[in-house]
């Protein structure tokens, strides 16, 4: 399975997250599965990276041609794909993933899962979603979406849509044994009134 994994790139970020992100590389060049990313050296990308270099996996990064510079990007990738914009750059690692896993981040890592998620939501794709929650880092995220579900900015079923996890291992079972149904915006949505 080729599963595109979303993650910080900064570097100054607790040890703990780092150790996870590598953990999480080596389980998945065990379990045989390739890693498709944003190419970054550093932060959770590349410790992901490094944990499947360690483990013998195959590693395709991508990423806009302005963050060729030196240090950015990590050069073990079996294969790199490089974009014009950050736009493309999302729409191949999408078309590339037969999975999603989102990892602690910023910014830009909720801008990727989040329109992975939406389109999960509006039947666009029909791809197993997972969250590495290492040290209870998305807790206001998993707080934030029970609020919007009780006061109906989104239904219940979209909690189906992902799975979340603080144990790699657990995370990839539940990745490889996902049975998605195609999601149905009237199942997922408020709509009308």
């Amino acid at each position: 399975m080729n599963i595109c994994v979303y993650g910080a790139s900064s570097n100054v970020i607790s040890p703990a997250y780092i150790e996870a992100g590598e953990a999480l590389g080596r389980a998945m060049a065990k379990r045989g599965h390739s890693l498709v990313f944003g190419g970054g050296a550093s932060g959770m990308m590349g410790a992901a990276a490094r944990g499947m270099t360690e483990g013998g996996g195959k590693i395709v990064g991508v990423a806009p041609r302005f963050f060729d510079v030196d240090g950015i990007l990590y050069q073990q990738c079996t294969e790199f794909v490089f974009t014009d914009t950050m736009r493309e750059r999302k729409s191949i690692m999408e078309e590339k993933a037969d999975a999603f896993i989102m990892t602690p981040g910023g910014i830009g890592t909720f801008e990727e899962f989040y329109e992975i998620l939406t389109l999960r939501q509006l039947g666009r794709h029909n791809k197993p979603i997972a969250i590495l929650n290492v040290g209870d880092y998305y807790r206001p995220l998993i707080d934030m979406q029970e609020r919007a579900i009780k006061q109906k900015f989104m239904k219940p079923e979209c909690e189906s849509l992902c799975g979340w996890f603080d144990d790699p291992e657990a995370l990839l079972d539940y990745l490889e044994t996902s049975v998605t149904a195609t999601a149905r915006a009237e199942d997922m949505k408020y709509l009308g009134t």
